[in-house]
């Protein structure tokens, strides 16, 4: 089984970026546990993280045609904006959890919103870079009993 996880804008920066909010671990940092994750539960992964919307709607076509079972997104600001990215995963009906280090719904308004989570099989905020693992594990059980 293969599992894109997409990362959107800032999350390059994860580690010094308002660490209070999103934690001290960076991006490599979190990869490398959910590629540990990913050996355990015999699946593997295919990062990409942009700051550039057209990226990551042209990840997740581009996933669908190579046949990848499932995503997590992380899509950052972009849930709140993007209907470009939502189209894309609508458009490719890929299977994927909507993960969130922060908790969204206990920040600024415009952050209560996403674009993305009614098309999402799941959703986990708020558990910092842990979710990220229970996120996998999720969508993996999900897939392997669909």
């Amino acid at each position: 089984m293969k599992l894109l996880i997409l990362q959107g804008p800032n999350l390059n920066l994860l580690g010094t970026r308002e660490p209070g909010v999103y934690g001290r671990k960076t991006l490599a940092e979190i990869q490398a546990d959910l590629d540990a994750a990913a050996a355990v539960l015999d699946v593997s992964l295919e990062h990409v993280q942009s700051n550039h919307e057209g990226e990551l709607v042209d990840a997740v076509q581009r996933a669908a045609e190579q046949g990848v079972h499932g995503a997590l997104v992380n899509a950052g600001a972009y849930t709140h904006t993007s209907i470009a990215l939502r189209d894309a995963l609508a458009g490719t009906s890929l299977p994927f959890i909507e993960v969130h280090l922060s908790n969204v719904y206990a920040r600024e308004p415009f952050r209560h919103r996403s674009l993305l989570s009614d098309l999402a099989i799941g959703l986990i905020v708020g558990l910092g870079p842990r979710g990220y693992t229970f996120a996998l594990e999720g969508l993996v059980q999900r897939l392997r009993h669909a």
